[in-house]
């Protein structure tokens, strides 16, 4: 039981070369949904995992053995292993659930004061454009309050011609309209829970913007256009060299390995649907579940046996 458990908290660590290399081979917004998909699906195991190892330390508790119902004790590997296993587990659960409560407050938080900052400004299309002679230019996400806006400073449009500003706008836009930001926060999220999967969140950041950076390039209708935009707007911000703190989930055009993004719209446009990167990334999802599902099913026999409900083995 405690291997099969064990199994699904290092299976993440496999997943940040796959995801690298999906990056790469695969069109973008395929990538992203799968990528943030398997981070996803790999978190929930991560959490569901520790979650069933800490239950032999809580049963080990009088009290909560009674409740229970149990007539013996739960048997299911050598005691002093389960316990001790156990209780690490019991630790890990503790700390994912106190950061990923902290963060997520901090991230909401954020959310508030970006929002605060535009509530008042006018806006045409959902475009809001903010005094400030820092360039950045990003996608706000919505709220219940207020709707998605694209916000650029002053400073970003002084920086970009006006077809520059266009290819702009259309990355942006394509960032609200795509949600971009329930990518970003389930990747986020699931960072939380586990470093390995922490590790993924750049590369689900940089399918993001590759995803908006070809919707812009087929709404100017000129790649080298828009990797030209995207490469004046990156280089406007590093020479300000200052930025606002803004929320993780306000996807920019200026995020992520912006030479990576320019290379790639000079070429020809990804075509592939499917990698042998992306089949290994399936089939390590599934192994996790497999192995999740096989230690909880172990444990619960172990568990009923411990009610009287099975002969001991």
């Amino acid at each position: 039981m405690i291997a099969l458990l064990l199994i699904p908290l290092g299976l993440p660590w496999i997943l940040p070369s796959l995801a690298r290399r999906t990056v790469d081979q695969v069109r973008p917004e395929i990538a992203l949904w799968t990528i943030t998909t398997a981070t996803a699906a790999l978190a929930v195991g991560v959490v569901a995992c520790l979650g069933v190892l800490l239950l032999p330390l809580a049963l080990a508790i009088p009290l909560l053995a009674a409740l229970t119902d149990l007539i013996r004790p739960l048997r299911t590997g050598p005691e002093l292993l389960v316990l001790s296993v156990s209780a690490l587990a019991a630790g890990l659960f503790a700390v994912t659930c106190v950061t990923v409560a902290r963060r997520a407050v901090s991230e909401a938080g954020r959310l508030r004061i970006a929002h605060g900052d535009v509530a008042d400004l006018p806006h045409a299309g959902g475009l809001c454009v903010l005094d400030d002679t820092r360039p950045d230019a990003y996608a706000l996400p919505g709220s219940l309050r207020s709707p998605g806006r694209i916000v650029v400073t002053t400073g970003m449009l002084r920086a970009l011609d006006p077809h520059e500003r266009e290819a702009l706008f259309a990355h942006e836009r394509a960032h609200l309209t795509a949600r971009h930001h329930i990518f970003l926060a389930v990747a986020q999220l699931s960072g939380w829970c586990h470093p390995a999967l922490a590790a993924v969140v750049p590369q689900v950041s940089f399918a993001a913007e590759r995803a908006a950076d070809e919707v812009a390039a087929r709404a100017a209708g000129d790649r080298a256009l828009t990797a030209q935009a995207v490469g004046r707007a990156a280089l406007a911000v590093t020479r300000s060299r200052e930025r606002a703190g803004l929320s993780l989930l306000t996807a920019g055009a200026v995020t992520g390995p912006v030479p990576a993004r320019v290379k790639a719209l000079l070429t020809q446009a990804p075509a592939r649907r499917i990698a042998p990167a992306l089949l290994a990334m399936a089939l390590l999802c599934t192994t996790a579940a497999t192995s999740s599902l096989a230690g909880a099913i172990v444990l619960h026999r172990g568990v009923e046996i411990a009610q009287g409900e099975h002969p001991a083995d």
